[in-house]
């Protein structure tokens, strides 16, 4: 099935994010079954408002355009375009647009409500 991921679905709006972030889940866009995909766009220096972790389910996040930081459990890193990391599903992550914003893809296998946790505020500086 092919998807323009621009055409999918912002649901930033629906979580009080509008405006600091677009978030589109093409999973169900693209028919996928046991995968995850996500097309984020991030403004400039915003920060995702909660951390998050998927138990077993691990993640891969890759930096289209601009830049990110990232922050793994207690790690923080520097993602340039075209870098791609990977997240085991225990460890709790977080995102934050560079200067310039990021356009970031992030998929994995499918983690369901059961399977994600959420804190907010966890990032703090």
């Amino acid at each position: 099935m092919r998807v323009n991921l621009k055409q999918v679905k912002d649901m930033a709006p629906e979580f009080g994010m509008g405006g600091q972030i677009e978030a589109r889940f093409a999973r169900e866009d693209l028919g996928l079954e046991k995968t995850g995909m996500t097309h984020f766009t991030l403004a400039p220096d915003f920060r995702v408002p909660f951390g998050h972790k998927h138990g077993e389910h691990e993640e891969v996040y890759v930096v289209l355009s601009g830049s990110a930081r990232i922050k793994i459990e207690e790690e923080i890193l520097e993602l340039a375009q075209w870098d791609a990391i990977s997240v085991p599903g225990s460890a709790m992550r977080n995102l934050e647009g560079g200067p310039e914003g990021a356009e970031v893809i992030a998929f994995g296998e499918r983690a369901g409500p059961d399977d994600s946790t959420m804190e907010p505020g966890w990032w703090k500086d």
